[in-house]
């Protein structure tokens, strides 16, 4: 029997079992499938507050990592497969096998974002490929820049590059944007951003670094190569909830709606991070929200006795 249990290895659970630990609720953290969350696929971090050289995403992730442990908190490095909300203490199975109880559940995993699925993709992701204009656009200062999707997320990034970069690409599949209508007249008006109608990208090219994009025409499927230094996919994000449908109230995109801090639907299941988060997803305010639900867990508990 846990007093809490934690689901997600990012910001926000760790924040949370740093918080709790030392607390002394003795906090089991279940770290998923892929521990550290987003910030293990980043480089350099230079927005958390508190590193003025900036830090590694994965030196930052292991750094939190230690320091709940060091108060206490138990790590298991398991997937949450299954929880039942209908009894108390609460019954989470993990990896198919092993059943635990909980008095209180901290969600906190995450949203991922949805990428192209090209080996090169994922063999460039942090060395020119990115999901995130606001933590890797100031690294690609003076350079020409790609971004892909035709949505809010994808304007909202092409038009923050356009603080560092030469000039900014927007390919998109359609020949319409998707995008609320006042990001387009701003997207229109910035002559440091320009459209790829009917495209798609096949291939993202370089070695080591981010060289260009190969497209191909949805229309004639003729191919064409664009020169850039970074490509910024920007196609939307989905949170982790799958486990969770039909028992916690969520949003059209299955994002955990929160109340009064981090409180869900279910008392003594709290949220917390990007996987409540659509707005802003950023480590510092995952973290943020991480020490809330920590707070409002420790609270719930105090209650209940």
């Amino acid at each position: 029997m846990y007093d809490v249990v934690i689901v997600g290895s990012g910001p926000a659970g760790l924040t949370a079992a740093l918080y709790t630990a030392r607390a002394n609720l003795a906090p089991l953290l279940l770290e998923g499938f892929q521990a550290g969350g987003q910030l293990t696929l980043t480089t350099d971090v230079e927005n958390y507050p508190g590193f003025p050289n900036g830090i590694m995403g994965p030196q930052l992730i292991q750094d939190m990592r230690a320091q709940s442990e060091r108060f206490g908190t138990t790590f298991q490095q398991a997937d949450l497969t299954s929880a039942d909300f209908t009894t108390r203490p609460f019954h989470l199975t993990i990896n198919d096998e092993e059943t635990i109880q909980a008095n209180t559940l901290i969600i906190a995993t995450g949203a991922s974002a949805n990428l192209l699925g090209l080996p090169s993709e994922s063999r460039l992701m942090g060395h020119g490929v990115s999901t995130c204009a606001t933590c890797d656009g100031f690294f690609f200062r003076g350079k020409p820049l790609t971004v892909i999707g035709g949505g809010d997320s994808a304007l909202e990034e092409a038009i923050f590059l356009t603080k560092f970069a030469t000039h900014v690409t927007v390919v998109h599949r359609r020949d319409k944007l998707r995008a609320s209508k006042i990001l387009q007249d701003r997207a229109f008006k910035n002559e440091k951003i320009s459209f790829r109608w009917n495209a798609v990208v096949g291939d993202i090219l370089g070695d080591e670094v981010v060289a260009g994009v190969r497209l191909f025409d949805t229309v004639t499927n003729q191919p064409s190569d664009l020169d850039c230094a970074g490509a910024f996919i920007a196609i939307g994000h989905s949170p982790n909830t799958q486990v969770f449908r039909g028992q916690i109230h969520m949003d059209e995109k299955e994002y955990i709606l929160t109340q009064n801090g981090t409180a869900t639907n279910i008392p003594g299941v709290f949220a917390a991070g990007d996987v409540q988060d659509s707005h802003y997803r950023q480590a510092v305010t995952a973290a943020g929200s991480g020490c809330m639900a920590a707070l409002d867990a420790e609270r719930f508990l105090e209650a209940q006795k």
